[in-house]
Parts: C-alpha cells; sequence; structure tokens
C-alpha cells in the first residue's frame, strides 16, 4: 500500500504497464506522467500540438506586434529585458545541473540496501519536499546569513537545487524501480557487480523513462526561477518590477514578462518532446 501511494505521488503508475508515450520497452509495469509545468506534446497528439501551436505562435506574434505598432512603452519594455532573461538562463541552468546531481545521488539512496543511506536520503526527500521554496531561499540568504555570508545567486541556486533535487531524487527512484528485475539479475549472473549493472544497463534505460518528467521538472525550475528576485537578483521578473516602478506602466512591463515567460517555457515543452522522440526512434 505504500509503495502504491509514493508511486502515485511521483507520477508513476504500477497498475499501467505503458511508458510516457506507449512504447512497452521503455519500462514495464510503470508508468511516469506530467503533472506540472507546461503540457509537453508528443507526436501524434494532435489536439496537444495544436493547442502547443496555438499558445506558442499567438503569444509570439502578440510580443511581436507590441513591438512593432506600440513602440511607447512596449518597445522599451523589451530592450530593457534582455539582460534579465540571461540571469533567469543562469540561475536555471546552474540550479538544474546541481539538481540533477543531488537528486540522482538521491533517488539511489533511496533504493539502496544500506538502511542508514536509505534513511538518510528518505528524510532528505521528506523533509525538503515539506517545505516550501521560498522559505528555503529566505533560510539559506537570511537565517544562515548570521553564520555566513552567502552572495545572493549562490544562495538562489542552493535553494532550488536543493528543492528540486528531493523531487528529481524521487523521479531517479521511481524510473530506476520501473526497469524490470530480471534485468539486474541477469547481469549479476553474467559477472557484473550491481554497481556495474546499475551503471551501464539500469541506468541508461532510466534515462529515456525519466525524460518527459525531468524535462517537466526543468520548466517548473525555470517558472519558479521568479523567486530569485526577492534576493535583488536581476532576473527577468526583477527587471520588469524594476521597469515599472521607475515609469508606472505596471499592466504593460508584467504583461510582456508573463508572455516572455509563457513563450520560454512552450519553448522548452517542445524541445524536451522532441527530444523524448529522438531517443525513443533510437531505441527502436
Amino acid at each position: 500500500m505504500a509503495e502504491v501511494e509514493s508511486a502515485k505521488s511521483t507520477g508513476v503508475s504500477k497498475e499501467a504497464p505503458v511508458s510516457p508515450r506507449g512504447d512497452p520497452r521503455l519500462g514495464r509495469g510503470a508508468r511516469i506522467e506530467v503533472t506540472d509545468g507546461a503540457l509537453i506534446p508528443g507526436r501524434g497528439e494532435k489536439a496537444t500540438f495544436s493547442a502547443w501551436r496555438i499558445s506558442f505562435f499567438g503569444a509570439l506574434a502578440l510580443l511581436v506586434g507590441l513591438f512593432l505598432f506600440k513602440p511607447h512603452p512596449y518597445r522599451d519594455i523589451m530592450l530593457f529585458l534582455p539582460d534579465g532573461i540571461l540571469k533567469t538562463f543562469e540561475v536555471t541552468v546552474m540550479s538544474i545541473a546541481c539538481a540533477l546531481i543531488i537528486g540522482l545521488f538521491a533517488g539511489l539512496g533511496r533504493i539502496s540496501r544500506v538502511r542508514i543511506i536509505n534513511r538518510i536520503a528518505t528524510i532528505y526527500v521528506e523533509v525538503i519536499r515539506g517545505i516550501p521554496l521560498l522559505v528555503q531561499i529566505f533560510y539559506i540568504y537570511y537565517a544562515l546569513g548570521k553564520l555566513i555570508q552567502v552572495p545572493d545567486i549562490l544562495a538562489a541556486v542552493i535553494a532550488m537545487a536543493v528543492c528540486y533535487g528531493a523531487y528529481l531524487g524521487e523521479i531517479f527512484r521511481a524510473g530506476i524501480q520501473s526497469i524490470h528485475k530480471g534485468q539486474m539479475e541477469a547481469a549479476i549472473a553474467l559477472g557484473l557487480t550491481r554497481g556495474q549493472a546499475l551503471r551501464r544497463i539500469i541506468l541508461p534505460q532510466t534515462v529515456r523513462v525519466v525524460l518527459p518528467p525531468l524535462g517537466n521538472e526543468f520548466i517548473a525550475l525555470l517558472k519558479d526561477s521568479s523567486l530569485v528576485s526577492i534576493l535583488a537578483v536581476s532576473d527577468l521578473l526583477r527587471r520588469g518590477r524594476e521597469y515599472a516602478s521607475k515609469t508606472f506602466d505596471y499592466f504593460e512591463a508584467f504583461t510582456v514578462v508573463a508572455l516572455v515567460y509563457l513563450v520560454m517555457t512552450l519553448f522548452f515543452s517542445r524541445l524536451v518532446a522532441l527530444m523524448e522522440e529522438r531517443m525513443n526512434q533510437r531505441g527502436r
């Protein structure tokens, strides 16, 4: 019962023997579903792709239209934001890179047969997932600031990496457990150690299973990176707030900021779908 409840919390269904795009070879007895962030379209999903296309190109066309047909203040706003967009990507990429490493070790710890390692990984996942990301950012930057001064960008990256590492740990755990146990037993029977079998056989297959939820977490992290603006990090949202505070064009500034976030998240959702399709083709 506990295993079923844990599977539901990570988007893995033990009852449905299908994989993210219906290919049973990607993980028997498990399905990882995308439940958060922008909708990731797949090949053959005409309704989904149409919705994605309408949303993406509609937002892009609206941005271009505002830039061309109403230069003031929209053109000024768009020229004010590029460095904020770059800072958003910088924080997001550094955070997801660190979160992937943390998440992989947490996932391996969750399936470890060594009780102390398993217990530490489980406590980490449960504690971090129970604390909001904003509180973690405040805690690292302000509360720990009494002990050690952490730069604002570093504090933001650490907080988001630690927070998302817990969620990615559950994704890795579910992905590894979705691979049939017989493959591990066969590898050990052929003379491989458990670590070698995990590294050479199980993890390569796990990558294809967990790619959709990993891509979804990247998109969610891209959106949550807007929280770093509270630390005076000049990300996209912070730059929009700075422009609005100077000109009082709050409606126009935050309209552009929202559209830019929408375009970025939809673009990366399609990119993740294309990567998944290419990996599936290579697997066949």
